[in-house]
């Protein structure tokens, strides 16, 4: 009927100053990303579909930390990591939602840079709102049925022993340890979905900057290629955060080592990205730290 979250209890003489670390970083992330929401609605130099999709990743990030660190902040303030079964299935479905969507998401704003440097002719019609209002709702329900269905499906295994999760919140990889069975089918449909929705939204992201970069070296020296590759920086960061550690923990469902390795690569890709992503994109942005002078003294 219920698991118990571990958390970080393997180190309880530091269980108030997690809490209020975590605290300071939920904080961080809600005005960060809350502010680069504001600008990019009311800014008039930001009213472009780059910034469109920024607005919209900064949303999405921190509904994205908001399945996780709220209940992490609440285990850490009780002390108790009891969760119950359906809480624990909603938070997993929820955090794979999102995750895809992040996926998918990157992947346009990627496309989207890639069609201003390559075809900066074609770019308002390649990008007019319409098109740029339906990246937006595809990246965000395309991989709902299929993340619903993979959790119907790893909730219906037995499981049976220990309901002792290893882990801050309720993840594929540590569930999966709990099941009793032969559970090999299960982890190769994990590895199948891994594949649809993080391997070819990553490899997408691949092609377009190879055109990118390819573009950009034809151009003559000193002729934009700064400006170019300023543009792409910030977004080729928060890719590289964040797929570096979800690829990490995800191929790694078997390991029984490192467990707490594979915490700290979890607090990457889903505290720390969302947390880095408007320190990154209000330094390395000119724009976006213009409009922010607007509305903060």
């Amino acid at each position: 009927m219920e698991f118990v979250l571990l958390g970080f209890t393997d180190i309880p003489q530091f269980q108030w100053f997690l809490f209020g670390i975590f605290l300071v970083i939920y904080v961080i992330i809600l005005l960060g990303n809350g502010i680069i929401i504001l600008i990019t609605r009311v800014d008039a130099t930001l009213q472009t579909p780059m910034y469109f999709f920024l607005g919209n990743f900064s949303f999405l990030e921190i509904c994205y930390v908001s399945v996780t660190l709220p209940r992490m902040l609440m285990d850490l303030w009780t002390q108790r990591g009891t969760i119950s079964f359906f809480t624990c299935a909603m938070q997993m479905c929820f955090f794979l939602i999102l995750g895809a969507t992040e996926c998918f998401l990157l992947a346009v704003m990627a496309y989207d840079r890639c069609v201003t440097i390559c075809d900066p002719l074609h770019y308002p019609l390649l990008m007019r709102p319409q098109v740029c209002v339906g990246l937006v709702v595809a990246s965000w329900v395309s991989g709902a049925p299929v993340q619903i269905g993979q959790t119907c499906q790893i909730f219906s295994l037995p499981f049976c022993g220990s309901n002792t999760i290893n882990h801050f919140f309720c993840d594929i990889p540590p569930l999966l340890k709990l099941a009793c069975g032969d559970i090999f089918v299960n982890e190769m449909v994990v590895y199948i979905f891994g594949i649809f929705f993080v391997t070819v939204p990553f490899l997408l992201i691949l092609g377009f900057y190879i055109r990118i970069i390819s573009t950009i070296l034809k151009l003559p020296a000193n002729t934009g290629r700064t400006k170019a590759f300023s543009t792409c920086s910030s977004h080729i960061t928060i890719v590289l955060l964040f797929y570096g550690s979800a690829t990490v923990t995800y191929l790694k469902l078997k390991s029984d080592e490192h467990e707490g390795l594979d915490k700290l690569l979890s607090l990457f890709y889903t505290i720390f990205t969302p947390m880095f992503n408007p320190i990154i994109y209000s330094l390395r942005n000119k724009d976006v730290r213009k409009a922010m002078r607007k509305f903060l003294p």
